[in-house]
């Protein structure tokens, strides 16, 4: 069912000289990626900004939650018909107004169907970004273009709470999602107006556009595919799929500890305060974006010294799951501070970790970008939702984070497992 193919390789080094026009490549592949950072990390700003506001709603990563897995399915689908730049243009202008309008809301049932556009909106970022990586990037740079697109998941947590923490203090509560809707909807614009295909681009010139194309980029990918429910079946069925979709919510298990669970931990069972939890709870963050930016040049470093495509994509990966399975270790530390060290070490290795979509572009089918990226990650969020809920269970049935660790510490083996045991080789689906 499947074709053993794979990108081609180029030789030609990034600032070549193309060989039919005879004129030096531009590198508008690099504001395209630059698009991608910012919504990316807009985009967790706005998954993390009710937190900072209203700390006493312990469940609002619930309708997010939920409405963000399951929209991943339907936002495949609607990426492969009407292409990267309508689909990722409308998202934003959604999920950005739905955020401004949570500046004005008087009551829970309000604040959770906002909450709840959130997420349904924030769907289609993802397999979007894999989609652009794929369609503007050869095989060489896929690597190091993920993972600086995936940063802006730590950046828009680690480094722009601090800010909007200090705006809720100084400038009330409403003033964060008015900023953050804002900053989204002008986001949403810039796409707009500077996103186009590779072919379609005038900021890329042909050697630009033949450099690329040369190196396995998917520049000939119609922009609307009309997907059909048969090849949506064949598509469940594939192994590489389901591999990289458990492996997937392998590392969105322990993303999502980090992002419900760390600062009640260092104050539970490191007796931090408050204020020292929140200072603390950074580190991690900062780690894991040193993590994922490392992961992606390292995977790159590989490819460009001979190793095949799955050695060169699983070998990062496979050692951050392997890394980030350490946290169990904090169990049998006393100090404090070495703990934390533990942590923030082991939160580094996540971060390598999380470059599963450079695997993804390598694997999803031409014609079914979005749908396949679409899959992965429904299977890979679901973390966001089991994980709290498993967290919530242990410490009411233990009263302690001991075994909380030892689940996150299993989520990283199981990820391991996943790329190792069953992904096998990675290659090109084709339906």
């Amino acid at each position: 069912m499947n074709t053993a193919t794979q990108s081609p390789r180029s030789t030609e080094e990034p600032g070549a000289t193309a060989s039919v026009t005879g004129r030096r490549p531009t590198r508008a592949r690099l504001s395209m990626l630059a698009l991608l950072l910012l919504a990316t990390t807009i985009n967790y700003v706005d998954r993390s900004n009710l937190s900072i506001v209203a700390p006493f709603l312990s469940k609002e990563l619930g309708p997010f939650a939920w409405s963000y897995a399951i929209a991943n399915l339907p936002g495949g689908y609607l990426i492969d018909r009407f292409g990267s730049r309508m689909v990722y243009g409308i998202a934003q202008l959604a999920w950005s107004i739905s955020t401004l309008m949570l500046a004005f809301v008087g009551g829970f049932a309000a604040l959770f169907g906002l909450r709840f556009a959130v997420g349904l909106a924030e769907a289609p970022a993802f397999p979007v970004n894999n989609r652009v990586v794929s369609t503007w990037f050869p095989q060489r740079e896929r690597g190091r273009a993920t993972s600086t697109y995936a940063s802006g998941q730590y950046i828009g947590s680690a480094l722009l709470s601090p800010l909007l923490f200090w705006m809720a203090v100084n400038h009330g509560w409403r003033s964060v999602f008015v900023f953050t809707g804002l900053a989204g909807i002008v986001s949403a614009i810039t796409w707009f107006t500077l996103y186009r295909e590779p072919r379609e681009s005038t900021r890329a010139n042909a050697a630009e556009v033949e450099l690329i194309a040369a190196g396995g980029a998917l520049t000939a990918m119609a922009p609307r595919e009309h997907v059909t429910w048969p090849q949506v079946t064949r598509l469940l069925r594939e192994r590489q799929v389901w591999a990289l979709g458990l492996g997937k919510f392998a590392t969105m298990s322990s993303l999502y500890f980090l992002l419900t669970w760390f600062p009640t931990y260092l104050v539970r069972e490191r007796g931090l305060t408050s204020l020292k939890a929140g200072a603390a709870t950074s580190l991690p963050y900062i780690a894991a974006t040193l993590g994922v930016l490392l992961g992606g040049m390292w995977s790159d470093w590989l490819l460009r010294r001979g190793a095949d495509i799955s050695a060169a994509r699983k070998i990062p990966i496979v050692s951050g799951f392997l890394g980030a399975s350490c946290i169990i270790l904090v169990n049998y530390i006393d100090g404090s501070a070495l703990a934390l060290t533990i942590l923030t070490l082991a939160y580094f290795a996540q971060g390598i970790s999380g470059n599963s979509w450079s695997i993804i572009a390598e694997v999803a089918p031409r014609n079914l970008m979005g749908m396949c990226g679409g899959i992965i990650n429904f299977t890979g969020q679901l973390a966001g939702i089991v994980t709290p809920i498993v967290i919530g269970f242990i410490l009411r049935e233990t009263g302690s984070f001991e075994w909380v660790l030892v689940y996150v510490s299993i989520a990283g083996l199981v990820g391991a497992l996943s790329y190792t045991v069953i992904l096998g080789r990675v290659h090109r689906i084709e339906i």
